[in-house]
């Protein structure tokens, strides 16, 4: 008997931390599942590139690949590894590699929705000889997996040089991108004659594309001269572009900016002639470091033209006591018209063709409402841009109404048009897939 006394206080605690395991648990679970509903009901369920599935049948849901996810892509649900917001998930794997019974896959696209990926060797050679992709083009989007396709890419066509050829050049390498960069820091590295091109007037890629203090994850990074860089795990925007920016002052990298990559065709002394909207350039390898973003999709309205439409926010300090439009209905137009909204004096309106915002992120809906309650944006929509004139723009609205506002300038947010069909001209093989690595 009194050996029993002297253990029930141990029993008793072992209880409680039962029970506080217990609840605890279920209280996660609550809040995942009412994520996940959340998700659904904003649009967020399909994710951009490369993304887990869990085979149910091997998870036991301990929630080792949650834990892992800085996105808060993943939870556990019915007591299984679900994707409670696969729109965040930017394919980093770090879920597969901590799941300790290898219950979960990495693959592009899904059943509803199909992702076109280029056919590459382990090289990164595409099935035309002589041109490779690296980066978001081949499905990763990670910066740390971009600078490394780029660095391995290069690799390869430093072989293919060794063998001699006519062409001027090594490589053009076309993107501006971690992918790009990495890629010519290793060109420097193996003494090849490069150039780099750029559609942009400014390198760093997609995250040129972030909103202001947005953060990036990062893991430590190899590049060729540099050695191997650890910047955090999540470090901001402005931080990572000034990093860049860094390692081109120090080491030399030349990029020509605002030159866009429009096709390539056999040269008839060996390689290949690169077009771009500057000229061409005979060369005998190319590396397409290109973004999925693509070339911005235009409204294709009269008056576009104009030099106040531009197609990314990148200050919104700069539109400070101005007549702004921002045109669509993704996360990138409700953030730009947030964050101009929030500038003293601006007049900011969101003009959006369909009738709800179906597939953004419940913070930037939640901010949006915010600032239209607060008389700081109006929001049209099912409305469309017609016609843009020097100092106003018209609008037509659902139900035949036009509506003629006072603008000084237009953002345009309406995603990019993918370079697929460019490089299917190439001869660039594609296969879409739906759910499968």
């Amino acid at each position: 008997m009194d050996s029993v006394l002297y253990l029930l206080p141990y029993l008793l605690l072992g209880l409680a931390a039962v029970a506080w395991h217990v609840w605890r648990r279920g209280r996660r679970q609550r809040l995942e599942l009412e994520a996940l509903e959340q998700a659904r009901k904003s649009g967020l369920m399909e994710p951009p590139s490369l993304h887990p599935v869990v085979d149910p049948n091997r998870c036991l849901g301990s929630g080792a690949c949650a834990k892992a996810c800085p996105e808060g892509a993943l939870g556990v649900v019915d007591g299984k590894a679900t994707l409670i917001n696969a729109a965040s998930c930017i394919g980093h794997g770090a879920c597969a590699a901590a799941c300790p019974v290898q219950a979960l896959s990495l693959v592009f696209g899904t059943e509803k929705r199909g992702m076109d990926i280029p056919n590459i060797s382990p090289d990164f050679e595409t099935n035309v000889p002589g041109v490779f992709i690296a980066g978001e083009l081949g499905g990763m989007g990670l910066i740390r997996k971009t600078a490394e396709q780029g660095r391995q890419a290069m690799d390869a066509i430093r072989r293919r040089a060794a063998q001699g050829h006519a062409a001027p050049l090594d490589v053009v390498i076309v993107g501006a991108g971690p992918a790009g960069i990495s890629a010519g820091l290793s060109a420097i590295a193996h003494k090849l004659r490069y150039k780099i091109v750029e559609q942009e007037d400014s390198l760093g890629g997609a995250v040129y594309h972030y909103p202001r203090n947005k953060l990036a994850m990062t893991a430590p990074v190899k590049l060729d001269l540099i050695g191997t860089v650890r910047l955090g795990t999540e470090v901001q925007k402005e931080k990572l572009l000034a990093f860049w920016h860094d390692i081109v002052g120090k080491t030399g990298l030349t990029m020509n900016f605002n030159e866009r990559f429009e096709g390539l065709t056999p040269h008839a002394e060996g390689g290949y002639e690169v077009r771009t909207s500057r000229g061409s350039y005979h060369a005998h390898s190319v590396l397409l470091a290109l973004g999925r973003r693509g070339t911005p999709r235009k409204l294709g309205v009269p008056g576009e033209a104009l030099p106040k439409v531009v197609y990314r926010l990148v200050d919104a300090e700069q539109y400070a006591g101005r007549h702004v439009l921002v045109v669509g209905g993704g996360d990138s137009a409700l953030e730009a018209a947030v964050a101009l909204a929030a500038e003293p004096g601006t007049t900011v309106t969101l003009s959006y063709r369909s009738e709800a915002f179906s597939r953004v992120k419940e913070k930037n809906r939640q901010q949006l409402d915010d600032a239209v309650r607060r008389g700081r944006l109006s929001c049209l929509l099912k409305s469309q841009v017609k016609l843009i004139e020097e100092t106003q723009v018209h609008l037509a609205l659902d139900g035949g109404e036009t509506r003629v506002l006072p603008n000084e300038h237009i953002i345009v947010c309406a995603g990019g048009e993918l370079p697929t069909p460019l490089l299917k001209s190439i001869g660039i093989r594609f296969e879409t897939k739906f759910g499968r690595a």
